[in-house]
């Protein structure tokens, strides 16, 4: 069978996300992203589309690296201010009926226990379309903003974030069989004791004693994505991600990585079709090349490369505003996201490069064109670099997505490589072709009741 692609739209709630400066274009409307139709318009416009899902990024902090400020994050609203992603999902669901929904939540941000009970709950509420994308954090502003003098080491951050996850298996999968649930109404039990159990966890970061608060939801645990493709990332990859988000500059690069993510998965015991790949990706299209050409000129004159070298500034920790335009970066060790650091050290990017990989502001690949050239290389994506599918960043909204849902849709289908329509069932089922719950041979089961 042909593998088609599975497309998230990669999105934020807030004004700036990747592609910076483009709020500034006369039709961009992601300043309305404080309203709720702002979000279920473009909701509905998605699952026209029939996009796998919306991809939901967020952080807790501020980009204040550059020029050791927090200014030109202010001026040109790089994801500042920032909104809860949580509390749009109820919203999009309720207009929608296959659209899945995978959010950024940090595993420092709340207790475990509390965590899973909101993540059940949408699960329940959106009937089992929910991922959450896995995050340990890396901005020191994050942490002093709770009280911290800075982020802890980045492989600490993952020993933490593994028994985070093994609480929340605890209580997602092995707290309340499914039989538990009677709803019995002439026998007056809701619930039988005998099939509902406390958790009990005493570990290194966490202790927790209770039951777990919610009825065993569609999927029990949500889809779990994860970002991180550094060494320690890609182990944490292997034993927990379903879906992981990479960034790769080319296919070869994309090829590496995905094989060595799914080579980590074969490793823990699980196969290599148990995760997908994600690689990020920037389209701009029209009716035809010159009108797409046209389009990125357009958008182009809206952009701020600065601003997109202030975000990249935050991933590595390093103050690029003190070098000068040819001069070389010494990028060095990092706290920071060291798949972005590594990256950079790669390309031996100067100051100068950098400005014209991050002129759309950016620093995901770019494809311009009509639908049909998009549509060849994004299959040629796939193909060579043995990827599943791609997050798709947004530029201007809401025509970017108009625009891959009018031009470069059509053009996938008549390709045989992208659905035609929605198969039914929950996120993971949809994604994998299988059961609603994970696998067995998930690390996650050997906690199930």
């Amino acid at each position: 069978m042909t593998k088609k692609l599975l497309i998230n739209a990669f999105n934020m709630n807030s004004v700036g996300h990747i592609n910076h400066g483009l709020w500034a274009h006369p039709r961009d409307q992601s300043h309305k992203y404080k309203t709720l139709d702002y979000w279920t318009s473009l909701a509905k416009t998605l699952d026209r589309g029939l996009f796998d899902g919306i991809f939901l990024a967020d952080i807790v902090g501020v980009y204040d690296v550059y020029q050791r400020s927090a200014d030109l994050t202010l001026r040109e609203s790089i994801q500042l201010p920032v909104n809860d992603p949580l509390l749009l999902i109820s919203a999009m669901a309720a207009v929608t009926q296959h659209l899945g929904f995978g959010v950024t939540v940090n595993v420092n941000g709340e207790p475990p226990y509390l965590f899973a009970r909101r993540m059940s709950t949408l699960d329940h509420l959106t009937g089992g379309r929910l991922g959450w994308n896995i995050v340990t954090g890396y901005l020191d502003s994050a942490a002093r903003a709770v009280g911290q003098d800075a982020q802890s080491e980045h492989d600490s951050r993952y020993e933490r974030a593994d028994e985070y996850l093994e609480v929340l298996y605890k209580l997602w999968e092995g707290s309340w069989s499914d039989e538990a649930v009677l709803l019995d109404k002439e026998g007056r039990r809701y619930a039988d004791p005998n099939r509902v159990r406390p958790v009990m966890h005493d570990g290194l970061y966490y202790k927790a004693t209770g039951y777990h608060l919610a009825e065993p939801s569609p999927q029990r645990t949500p889809v779990l994505y994860q970002a991180g493709t550094s060494g320690r990332g890609k182990e944490f990859a292997a034993k927990h991600a379903e879906c992981v988000f990479i960034t790769a500059v080319d296919k070869a690069a994309a090829r590496k990585t995905a094989r060595a993510i799914r080579e980590g998965a074969v490793s823990a015991g699980r196969n290599a079709d148990d995760v997908k790949i994600f690689v990020g990706i920037t389209v701009i299209t029209g009716a035809t090349r010159s009108a797409a050409q046209d389009l990125y000129r357009d958008y182009l004159s809206y952009a701020n490369p600065e601003a997109g070298l202030a975000h990249f500034s935050a991933g590595t920790g390093i103050d690029l505003s003190r070098f000068g335009l040819d001069e070389p970066i010494s990028y060095g060790t990092s706290n920071s996201i060291q798949s972005v650091t590594q990256l950079a050290q790669e390309k031996r990017w100067t100051k100068r490069q950098l400005l014209e990989e991050l002129k759309i502001g950016g620093r995901y690949p770019l494809i311009v064109g009509d639908g049909d050239s998009v549509a060849s290389e994004m299959i040629s994506w796939m193909d060579e670099g043995e990827i599943d599918g791609f997050n798709l960043t947004r530029t201007v909204v809401p025509e970017s997505y108009e625009d891959f849902v009018n031009h470069v849709v059509p053009r996938l289908q008549e390709r045989g490589r992208y659905k035609t329509a929605y198969s039914d069932g929950t996120l993971r089922k949809k994604l994998f072709g299988a059961g609603d719950r994970l696998p067995d041979r998930h690390f996650a089961r050997s906690f199930a009741i």
